[in-house]
């Protein structure tokens, strides 16, 4: 039986059993289900907190917070490791930007390599400095990053495909904000889909494959911990390198140096060790963000919908955790059989972005309602900003 519990910012909780939390009005049975399997496992502590966003995914829920002791599970985590957000907030007004916003849009798209499998063809002197304290880290480390990409250098400063964007947005008073969303690339994929294979390789009995896991102690655990790690830091790297690539295009559209009043960074996808219900723990958000008291986060809507800059409540039975976006309803697939690209024009009307049919399955009907996703969420943050779009990038 569902319990259901009203919370004093409007959210709602549901907890499911012991060990599986729930704070998504919008969730489909299947992705239930999913999440339901995955708080079988022995070493969850105290339960998994499913995000207002939560979706099916490949194993461990898209929108899942979930906490082990004395164990990791890779896929947790997912293939996109340190996935997530950067946003750089202006000087600038919108009623200051004159020139058509297409050439924005153009001068983003050259000076940022788009979608998978698109990489740089020569480092910036910037991204060589980045990727010189990567390769260094990755030495103390004791591993080469070459074995998983040999080209993992110059896939610092590329945004990737999905989901992933760039937009030139404004807020409730007319700001200006940089707001791009990438994670860790192909070095990144490759790095979790070979820990994914050695969990799987063990031969466990669990719920599902995807939900095997490395045991705390163990040299297949430390190896992946420290390859993790290294991913999670190229993710950051990458997401500022971009962003200021973008700061560059934006100065030579408005003629102006800009000044960054604020500048918010958070992964969405990753592990670290906290410290939660009088436990240490191995803290796997996958699609959610950290929401301790007084943290800044930023959680996207679609292309077309609203973004939310926000500050974390500190809300302990959600492990201190808030959604990361609006979260699909539709697959990629249904998305494309589902909507016309003359629905996403629609959708997209007042926004500079390119037309094309690359992007129906990033419709902003292929998701769930952000606005339901942030009423969820109302006792996890407090919303700073809101965003509207005024440019946005994407990769094919």
């Amino acid at each position: 039986m569902i319990e259901t519990q009203g919370r004093t910012g409007g959210g709602i909780v549901r907890r499911i059993n012991e060990r599986l939390v729930n704070w998504a009005s919008l969730l489909e049975e299947e992705t239930l289900r999913q999440a339901e399997k995955a708080s079988q496992l022995p070493f969850i502590h105290p339960h998994i907190a499913l995000m207002p966003d939560a979706h099916l995914g490949k194993g461990a829920t898209v929108g899942s917070v979930i906490p082990t002791l004395g164990a990791i599970i890779p896929a947790a985590v997912g293939v996109d490791i340190g996935c997530g957000m950067a946003a750089v907030r202006t000087q600038h007004h919108r009623d200051e930007l004159r020139g058509h916003l297409g050439r924005l849009r153009t001068a983003i798209e050259q000076a940022v390599p788009l979608s998978a499998g698109a990489y740089n063809t020569r480092l910036t002197a910037s991204a060589r400095r980045r990727a010189d304290a990567l390769a260094a880290e990755a030495e103390t480390a004791g591993f080469d990053p070459a074995g998983y990409a040999k080209n993992w250098k110059l896939q610092i400063g590329t945004l990737g495909s999905g989901n992933h964007f760039i937009e030139v947005c404004h807020d409730e008073n007319g700001a200006v904000w940089l707001f791009l969303h990438s994670g860790s690339r192909g070095v990144g994929n490759k790095i979790a889909s070979h820990h994914i294979r050695v969990a799987q390789d063990r031969g466990l009995s669990v719920p599902d494959r995807d939900l095997a896991y490395l045991d705390e102690g163990t040299r297949e655990f430390d190896t992946y911990m420290r390859e993790l790690r290294w991913a999670q830091n190229f993710a950051l790297a990458n997401r500022d390198e971009m962003m200021d690539r973008v700061i560059a295009c934006f100065e030579a559209y408005t003629g102006d140096a800009v000044e960054q009043r604020e500048r918010v960074q958070c992964h969405h996808n990753y592990t670290d060790r906290e410290t939660h219900f009088g436990e240490e723990v191995w803290l796997s958000r996958k699609g959610a963000i950290n929401a301790e008291r007084g943290r800044p986060g930023l959680i996207p809507g679609s292309m077309g919908d609203a973004s939310y800059v926000v500050v974390g409540k500190g809300d302990a039975t959600s492990l201190n955790s808030s959604p990361h976006g609006a979260g699909r309803a539709f697959s990629r697939s249904r998305a494309r059989k589902t909507f016309t690209r003359e629905q996403l024009r629609t959708a997209m009307k007042g926004i500079e972005y390119r037309d094309t049919d690359a992007f129906l399955d990033e419709i902003p009907q292929a998701y769930k309602p952000i606005d339901v996703v942030m009423r969820d969420a109302a006792d996890l943050v407090e919303i700073r900003h809101t965003l509207r779009q005024l440019v946005n990038v994407k990769g094919d």
